[in-house]
């Protein structure tokens, strides 16, 4: 976590905030007994990536951005990492490259465009955003209305100046990181063709007996639809609609990524935001390395679960952690 300096003066200056533009860590954990949800980063690969490139703590604040049209200033000389989404990125009106550190200097503006592929971009800057913790964390979860730059849960606004964090020292240099993140790039992201269903990898819960053989096949042979309901709180889907034989459940946690099937049968899949409790049939949780790619999708794509069990689970998450070497320790943190 970066320590706090915010009495400088230095730091980003918002010109605009874009379509959404909000502040976050890892996230808020062990808070759930207050009825506190877990917030952070959607696309907690690309998050990682942005910190790792200018020097930060895996857990320090940066601005997750979605669909685009951020546009800031610095107000001191920092260094800068734009990952996630494809996008068009201008540094004082000119091209610059994304998944790599740029340096920018007091005045300079940086320009997000409009997403070309995928919803979400994360801006880190090199020492952190000094952002006030609440309950452990900067998380902004606006349902909640806390954590952000006022801890009252509010998105980035015009004129907002973010302070920085005591400067780091970038550990990696632009020319070395870009290889391995161009490549890193194009596993975060959905299929360009929506005809394409995007595959998700579900682990069955002990919920998961309340469906019936046939709903189950039903559930895993067909593909959904991503609908306009799409946020941070979760994904509902359409598609062939399923039914649970229970009638009556208890409500308890939800976990990221469960797939809570409500009395339409449509289901629903559970991001950051979700709400902390639910008694709706939960027939699995989607594997954390592609509840990100879920959250890169846009509404009309498709998608399709298929199962797997806790040793698949355990190997592609060891196998992801493996490929992300040297940044290891800052995943194996932050997963």
């Amino acid at each position: 976590m970066s320590h706090l300096n915010p009495s400088t003066g230095a730091g980003l200056k918002i010109i605009s905030p874009g379509t959404l533009s909000l502040l976050q860590d890892a996230g808020r954990f062990g808070m759930t007994a207050l009825g506190l949800t877990q917030g952070g980063p959607l696309d907690a690969h690309s998050f990682v990536w942005a910190n790792a490139l200018v020097g930060n703590a895996a857990n320090s604040t940066l601005i997750e951005h979605s669909i685009g049209g951020l546009v800031l200033q610095a107000t001191t000389a920092c260094t800068v990492a734009v990952t996630g989404a494809e996008l068009p990125l201008q540094l004082n009106g000119k091209p610059v490259p994304c998944w790599q550190a740029l340096s920018l200097n007091r005045g300079d503006e940086l320009e997000l465009g409009y997403m070309t592929r995928g919803l979400r971009a994360y801006l880190a800057v090199s020492g952190g955003i000094a952002a006030p913790l609440q309950f452990g964390s900067s998380a902004t979860v606006m349902r909640e209305g806390i954590g952000g730059l006022a801890q009252d849960g509010c998105k980035l606004r015009a004129d907002d100046l973010l302070p920085l964090g005591q400067a780091a020292e970038l550990a990696l240099a632009a020319t070395t990181a870009a290889t391995p993140t161009l490549a890193i790039q194009q596993l975060t992201l959905p299929p360009t063709d929506k005809a394409q269903p995007l595959q998700l990898r579900l682990l069955p819960g002990y919920q998961a007996a309340s469906f019936s053989p046939t709903e189950q096949a039903r559930f895993f042979l067909n593909p959904y639809q991503v609908t306009a309901s799409c946020d941070r709180m979760g994904y509902k889907l359409s598609g062939s609609a399923i039914q649970c034989t229970s009638r009556t459940l208890l409500s308890e946690g939800i976990s990221l990524g469960a797939v809570q099937i409500p009395p339409d049968g449509q289901p629903i899949v559970l991001l950051n935001d979700r709400q902390t409790l639910g008694g709706y049939p939960k027939i699995g949780a989607v594997l954390s390395l592609d509840c990100w790619k879920l959250a890169q999708t846009a509404p009309g794509s498709l998608v399709q679960f298929s199962a797997i069990d806790s040793y698949q689970a355990h190997n592609a998450l060891a196998l992801y952690q493996a490929s992300m070497a040297p940044n290891s320790t800052r995943l194996a943190r932050s997963l």
